[in-house]
């Protein structure tokens, strides 16, 4: 059999507990945002978080063992004593988690809106069609309208919830820096 098809003999078990925890935080916060700001029941909005939070870890994950074999060996150093023993060789490495941070934000924001809309949209939550065919110019400026202000509400209620949750994540990671360095 391929070197290929073989498990790992060093499992990342610390990045798998804290992707779980950060699941946990961020379902339920950005499902408690998603009924309170854009009306959906209980229900609904948790099933839409865990299916947004999910399908974009699952992508971000993907993303990076795509990017991973390409990186520089010193970034990929880097890479693997943070995700192994939470540390950082250098410390210039650090300044580039800054902007890197801010890709992973942006880039997470925008595959979490994108599945938000995907899922109203295949799921038809988005309001009912209309049945007459012969609808007048005002009533098609106003069906336009009420869907450019659903989808101005559902990007705002995505970047905040989305903010919510990384701020979550964020204060996580402080906390857990200092517990380590203590």
């Amino acid at each position: 059999m391929s070197d290929e098809l073989t498990l790992p003999r060093i499992l990342p078990l610390g990045a798998i507990l804290f992707e779980t925890l950060f699941l946990l935080i961020a379902i339920p916060l950005e499902g408690y945002l998603l009924n309170r700001s854009l009306k959906f029941d209980k229900k609904t909005s948790i099933f839409y978080a865990i299916a947004m939070n999910v399908f974009s870890s699952v992508i971000g994950w993907n993303v990076f063992f795509m990017v991973e074999p390409i990186l520089a060996v010193g970034i990929k150093s880097e890479l693997i004593s943070y995700i192994f023993f939470n540390t950082f060789k250098s410390a210039s490495i650090q300044n580039s988690l800054i902007l890197i941070g801010f890709l992973v934000f942006f880039g997470t924001f925008l595959v979490k809106f994108a599945l938000l809309k995907l899922l109203i949209i295949t799921l038809d939550e988005g309001g009912k069609k209309q049945e007459s065919t012969d609808t007048t110019q005002r009533q098609k400026i106003l069906i336009s309208e009420r869907i450019k202000l659903q989808n101005t509400s559902l990007i705002t209620t995505t970047l905040i919830a989305n903010s919510l949750s990384y701020t979550a994540i964020s204060l996580i990671l402080v906390i857990r820096g200092f517990v380590i360095r203590n």
